[in-house]
């Protein structure tokens, strides 16, 4: 976390304004996430902005997934259903799936389009240097919409490995059905063999 001009908190995790609340949030998920994290990141699916309800963030400690989360298991080809969270992560683990964000955490406020695009333009350079040192996944896939108009950032070159792209833009998960399979086809084999 850092100080602003204002003596105002701003998030490491998002650059938002933070309070004490925002903060134990940011680090709770990412005690989720670091534990879940493959030793070797296969294929990272990219998202602009994180989940705002914990069923929906993949590595919350939840009692059932939905939403978003519901989604990259459908993606990954894992079945949650009569299965505890732990064993669910242990699965998705496996498959070499890491899932990040822009934004680690939710945007907050009244969310207008132009102050997002400009908080996720802010978090590239960040994000790219994350993925290039850290994470150093074998290819990228961006699943928002939100990122479509930061393709040109997320090149092979700038990442250091494949980027994935549903006809040249984003796959949309947010969506259900094509686009969905789309990217289950495009990660099989090799991420989602066991």
């Amino acid at each position: 976390m850092t100080v602003n001009s204002k003596h105002s908190l701003i998030c490491d995790g998002c650059g938002q304004a933070a309070s004490a609340e925002h903060l134990a949030a940011r680090v709770r998920r990412l005690e989720w996430a670091t534990r879940w994290r493959p030793l070797h990141i296969q294929t990272l699916l990219l998202g602009a902005v994180a989940p705002v309800d914990e069923a929906d963030f993949i590595y919350a400690a939840a009692h059932e997934f939905a939403g978003e989360a519901a989604r990259v298991l459908r993606v990954a080809g894992i079945a949650g259903a009569g299965k505890p969270a732990d064993a669910i992560h242990h699965e998705l683990q496996r498959t070499g799936i890491f899932v990040g964000y822009l934004l680690d955490c939710p945007f907050e406020g009244n969310p207008g389009k132009e102050a997002l695009a400009q908080l996720l333009a802010g978090r590239v350079p960040t994000t790219l240097k994350r993925i290039r040192r850290s994470l150093r996944p074998k290819r990228v896939a961006l699943i928002s919409p939100e990122l479509d108009t930061l393709l040109e950032k997320f090149t092979p070159e700038a990442l250091a490995c494949d980027v994935l792209l549903d006809g040249g833009k984003a796959f949309k998960l947010s969506e259900t059905g094509d686009a969905l399979e789309r990217l289950r086809l495009q990660l099989s084999p090799a991420a989602v063999a066991r």
